[in-house]
């Protein structure tokens, strides 16, 4: 998928599924119960207790590459050696705790979305002048909503999506404040460490639900 594409999807979904996976066989039931809730976008994280991420990068890309409605990409990317290796495994975009200049001018070289995180004004700027579309705010607990549009002030063409401590019930106001999209992980998946995936779908109908419904204010 190009780079438009994922942006463009990335905008309109608003909603990004973070997978924090215990093993590759826990992974793909996680990953297949938020996309049985309706979620598109899956982003598939480097912390894995036993097994190869990018082993499980690669398998789900496969397992979905007739799903045009699925978008994989890779998460707590740390370096432009890792954000390599995830492309050519299959990730759509990539994404990052912090800010690493080279591993966004190595995303740029594949004309892969980098959406790197920061937390300060000066990060904000120096993602900007990298050539980074979308800048992920982390950890969004720690600074909330507000956070957006204290950003947009300065920065009126940065787009900013938020992730950590993003919930159900606080989605709507990350929207309202100007989110691109928001990416949630634990609030999300919390039933996959019991077992029980029909949580986790179910939690994942709640947000597609919320995020409807914030938008159509």
């Amino acid at each position: 998928m190009k780079k438009e594409q994922v942006l463009a999807r990335l905008k309109e979904d608003c909603l990004v599924a973070v997978v924090r996976a215990k093993d590759l066989d826990q992974g793909e039931k996680v990953v297949d119960a938020i996309v049985a809730g309706g979620i598109n976008f899956i982003e598939i994280t480097m912390t894995m207790d036993d097994g190869d991420p990018v082993e499980f990068i690669a398998a789900m890309s496969k397992k979905y590459k007739d799903n045009d409605k699925i978008v994989i990409g890779a998460g707590t990317v740390l370096d432009p050696e890792t954000a390599r290796q995830v492309i050519l495994a299959g990730a759509n975009y990539v994404v990052s705790p912090g800010l690493n200049v080279e591993t966004i001018k190595l995303c740029n070289r594949y004309r892969v979305p980098m959406l790197p995180g920061v937390m300060t004004p000066t990060e904000a700027i120096t993602a900007l002048e990298a050539g980074c579309d979308v800048i992920k705010i982390f950890p969004g607990n720690i600074v909330g909503p507000s956070a957006i549009s204290s950003f947009k002030g300065p920065l009126p063409q940065g787009e900013f999506m938020p992730s950590g401590g993003v919930d159900v019930d606080n989605v709507d106001k990350w929207l309202k404040a100007g989110a691109y999209a928001v990416g949630t992980g634990s609030s999300l998946t919390k039933g996959a460490k019991t077992g029980d995936f029909g949580a986790v779908t179910a939690k994942a109908k709640e947000f597609v639900e919320a995020v409807a419904a914030a938008r159509a204010k």
